[in-house]
């Protein structure tokens, strides 16, 4: 009797053990209509030989995200509302928002994961539905939140592929230099064309695309993460920052809070910068207005103009990006939407021969353009 009863529960683990795997491997999407308006926020200056910078304020949400096909038709729709009014040229540089990539860890996972209110139940979602990635993953994490560096990690060969094929068809699809916001990956690097994530620690970077689709340069990581990510995300200041040459001018990319530190200015400045791309995400729906949060896990951070909660979010960001010196034109992009119980805030603004342009403010996608 003992051995049946072993039997049958031998049986019915196998069984559970068999279904749960067969549920792990199961990927149906839903149907999802999505919003494809975008209102041009800044139209500033008159078309010229020199091109333009179109800076690009998506309204993504976790839906978005389910393939790539629907991320590509969201995108796309927006640049070619742009095209339509004008806005692209061969000698334009479209600049995303920072972590425009980073969510990509969110491709092809269960509706669940899509239809949950909270990230934490999304995170769980997606641990219970990769068991053994997760599961390698929290093996080789690093920081101090090993479970955020895993979440990351777990699928960054697939978010670094999804990577280069969306926004590298994007720029060649549109003929446009891309400054593809940023994706964090583990110590990625770029050979013979091709974006390769590494074994060492994550980093923010991001990626400029030619108007052919190839990449331009290695990654430029952020020197300076911020405070809520820099538990698992780790300082670039071992990668020098770069200067592109595109159609436009010579191109230098800051990423988030970077573009706060003057010295980050000055490296770009000594390599005969022209343009400025400052990809941003800032959390917190209603943030724009609220105190500004500062950086206060940066030693750098003491130097700045200001003091946390001195200023608002929205009096800092332009303030402290102001560019220096002829001839350099910069541009600052946030990203919009919401991300389960994660807003987003900010509008996005440009700087140029020393003036602020923020244009009209807006609850939506919104487009940003500066001509040369």
């Amino acid at each position: 009797m003992r051995k049946l009863l072993a039997g049958a529960l031998a049986l019915v683990m196998i069984a559970a053990i068999g279904g749960y795997g067969l549920w792990t491997q199961q990927r149906p999407e839903g149907h999802y209509l999505s919003d494809l308006r975008i209102a041009v926020a800044l139209n500033h200056g008159v078309p010229g030989e020199r091109g333009n910078l179109l800076g690009i304020e998506p309204l993504l949400f976790p839906s978005d995200y389910q393939n790539l096909q629907r991320l590509h038709r969201k995108l796309a729709a927006y640049l070619e509302q742009a095209r339509d009014q004008g806005l692209v040229g061969p000698r334009t540089v479209v600049v995303l928002p920072e972590h425009i990539g980073t969510w990509l860890w969110a491709r092809g996972e269960k509706n669940e994961l899509y239809q949950a209110t909270r990230n934490r139940d999304a995170e769980q979602w997606l641990e219970l539905s990769n068991p053994l990635r997760y599961g390698l993953a929290m093996l080789a994490a690093r920081g101090d939140d090993r479970r955020a560096d895993a979440h990351l990690r777990m699928k960054a060969q697939q978010m670094a592929s999804d990577y280069q094929q969306l926004f590298g068809g994007l720029a060649k699809e549109f003929g446009v230099t891309l400054v593809a916001g940023s994706i964090v990956l583990p110590a990625p690097y770029v050979e013979q064309g091709v974006l390769h994530i590494g074994r060492g620690p994550l980093f923010n970077s991001s990626m400029v695309f030619a108007a052919d689709g190839s990449l331009m340069g290695q990654p430029q990581h952020q020197q300076y993460p911020d405070s809520e990510t820099r538990r698992y995300i780790h300082s670039g200041h071992p990668f020098p920052l770069q200067v592109l040459q595109t159609p436009a001018g010579r191109l230098g990319v800051l990423v988030g809070s970077d573009s706060w530190y003057p010295e980050n200015l000055r490296q770009l400045q000594q390599q005969q910068v022209q343009l400025i791309a400052n990809p941003v995400f800032l959390s917190g729906k209603g943030s724009w207005q609220a105190p500004w949060r500062g950086n206060r896990h940066q030693d750098a951070a003491a130097a700045l103009a200001f003091k946390r909660g001195e200023v608002s979010e929205q009096s800092a960001w332009q303030r402290l990006t102001q560019v220096g010196g002829d001839g350099v034109s910069s541009m600052s992009v946030f990203m919009r939407g919401q991300f389960w119980e994660v807003g987003s805030d900010g509008q996005g603004f440009a700087h140029q021969a020393g003036e602020l342009l923020t244009g009209s403010t807006s609850h939506g996608a919104r487009l940003l353009n500066l001509w040369l």
